[in-house]
């Protein structure tokens, strides 16, 4: 019989060693991965779980797998280099399109955060202060540069849906810009014309006085306006091949994401920063980490669930040229079913 490397990964765990004390067995944590990318506050809900031993309390011993950009997570899981992922909703419906099914199994977010643009300091300064102004700019003649962190990423995906709605697509060249390291440095060397980012981004950046906010969805309506309210943004997914061959383990892995959820919901955000910056966000701004989980302090019940109204709002950023996502039913792409029984357990 041939083992595929997904099934390896799964009952691996399940084999895992004895104990060192003679004559003694146990049962080892069994161990799961969760990829996501860039190293993020809007991530953080992993690290949360880890962190308070969440995991642990689940008989799990957890792996966050990072990289550079939003599609690292979607890469990684359709590689069979983690069970999990973490990142743009955009991105299950992309691989079960390419043939690997995917299942939706919570939202962490339903107001994008990274649809944020901020454009150059000079060019804020001599008067483009709206997306309309940057699309009329013209870089000694071409059109302006704007860097998502991926091409295919989140912030592609929500960011060129903002242009397109007010009929100007074709007025932006996007190229990809990768995380931070990156992305500040090209904005100040007018590299970039534009940038997407979160909100521990534009803290740095303007502090910095590399470029300034002219999209902003933490503002009230902002959001809503363009995208006829809230939707999945970012989600936690599986292949449905590993739910289907262990759902004991998603369960597991499903009520520590929950609990961690309704941990940072009952918390002070002094509380929740102080968790996780030491160990994930040292040498990162406190204002930029502070930000970025206020978002979502601010735009999300912490509930994790989608209905199929929310879930049919994302066909405006989701379904459309180059997106190459075929429209996809509610039932074939999300499975709540784990965060009910997560719900029904942590009252």
């Amino acid at each position: 019989m041939n083992i595929t490397r997904r099934q390896a990964l799964i009952a691996g765990s399940a084999l895992a060693g004895a104990s060192l004390l003679p004559g003694r067995l146990y049962a080892e944590a069994k161990q799961v991965s969760l990829a996501f990318g860039p190293i993020s506050p809007v991530y953080a809900i992993g690290m949360i779980a880890e962190l308070k031993g969440y995991f642990k309390d689940e008989g799990l011993d957890p792996k966050l797998v990072t990289g550079n950009a939003g599609t690292f997570g979607r890469q990684t899981l359709a590689a069979g280099q983690a069970l999990f992922a973490h990142g743009d909703a955009s991105h299950p419906l992309q691989l079960s399109a390419r043939g690997k099914p995917c299942k939706i199994l919570l939202a962490t977010e339903m107001v994008c955060s990274y649809a944020n643009i901020m454009v150059r300091q000079d060019l804020y300064e001599s008067g483009i202060t709206s997306v309309e102004k940057l699309a009329e700019y013209k870089r000694d003649g071409a059109k302006p540069i704007v860097a998502a962190t991926a091409i295919g990423s989140g912030t592609w995906v929500f960011g060129t849906y903002v242009f397109e709605a007010r009929g100007l697509g074709d007025k932006v060249n996007w190229v990809a810009g990768g995380g931070p390291s990156t992305m500040f440095p090209s904005l100040q060397t007018k590299q970039f014309d534009a940038i997407m980012a979160p909100p521990s981004w534009i803290v740095e950046v303007e502090k910095k006085g590399f470029g300034k906010t002219i999209y902003d969805t933490s503002k009230p309506g902002v959001f809503e306006k363009d995208f006829g309210g809230t939707l999945p943004v970012l989600v936690i997914y599986a292949l449905q091949d590993t739910i289907e061959q262990d759902k004991a383990m998603v369960q597991a892995f499903i009520n520590a994401i929950y609990r961690a959820m309704a941990y940072v919901k009952a918390a002070p955000l002094g509380e929740v920063q102080a968790l996780v910056a030491p160990k994930y966000f040292s040498g990162i701004d406190p204002d930029a980490i502070s930000a970025e989980l206020g978002f979502d302090k601010s735009t999300w019940a912490y509930d994790g669930s989608i209905d199929k109204a929310s879930f049919e709002r994302g066909a405006k950023p989701w379904y459309r040229k180059g997106t190459d996502i075929p429209e996809t039913k509610y039932e074939d792409i999300v499975d709540m079913s784990f965060l009910g029984a997560a719900k029904a357990k942590y009252k």
